[in-house]
């Protein structure tokens, strides 16, 4: 029997608060170059704001009175070459599906040059060659259209299909109505998006895992 494991990318392959670092860190240096102020004060004072839960741009352009505006930023942002890595751990994971002869595929809703530019940091292409991104394939979670391109189009041979991924609100409605067999892997605590349990049990994953080596007794099921 084959089947298709297909990814979310975001605090699901990574922690996206590694990005978010990288980004703040980059954005840091840009700024020191212009004013007179350290690097780390610039990225202390950003990750602050962000950890208060406010408009972190905005606060840092009135806090230096900067040239930029908040789109400037959001833009360097988005574009920066990001400094991520998958763990040890998810690489072993992603391994061992090819190696047993999963078909894998990344689902993804994001800006397109920034989603790229994390599966380029993270080395994905020696996974997975297979990638929906909201911004290039025109609709967004939960929209189906996205989840059936796999199961429809790439990987339509396939029996059985998974879903592996962490946003309670959006991330398993499509493949549970479709049919397949949906992962939550749980938030340790560093995850950008809360976890929200409370929410319509319609809409929750089928298994829920600490971490993502927890998927193959699952997915190794007959």
């Amino acid at each position: 029997m084959s089947s298709a494991v297909i990814f979310d990318l975001d605090d699901t392959l990574y922690k996206e608060i590694n990005y978010l670092k990288s980004g703040f860190k980059y954005i840091s240096k840009i700024i020191a170059n212009d004013i007179n102020e350290t690097q780390t004060k610039i990225f202390k004072k950003l990750i602050f704001h962000y950890k208060n839960k406010e408009n972190v741009f905005q606060k840092i352009i009135n806090e230096y009175n900067l040239s930029y505006n908040i789109k400037d930023l959001i833009l360097l942002y988005r574009n920066h070459k990001p400094k991520i890595r998958l763990s040890k751990e998810t690489e072993n994971t992603l391994l061992y599906l090819i190696n047993n002869d999963y078909k894998l595929g990344l689902l993804t809703d994001g800006d397109s040059n920034q989603q790229r530019g994390k599966i380029s940091a993270l080395e994905l292409e020696k996974y997975i060659t297979e990638y929906v991104i909201s911004d290039e394939f025109g609709s967004t979670k939960p929209n189906e259209n996205n989840y059936k391109y796999f199961s429809e189009k790439k990987y339509s041979y396939c029996e059985k299909f998974y879903y592996i991924a962490d946003n309670i609100r959006k991330d398993f409605i499509a493949p549970n109505n479709l049919g397949w067999i949906t992962i939550c892997i749980l938030d340790n605590g560093k995850n950008i998006h809360e976890q929200n349990f409370s929410i319509n049990t319609k809409i929750y994953p089928h298994y829920k895992v600490k971490s993502i080596k927890h998927i193959i007794p699952i997915i190794n099921e007959k």
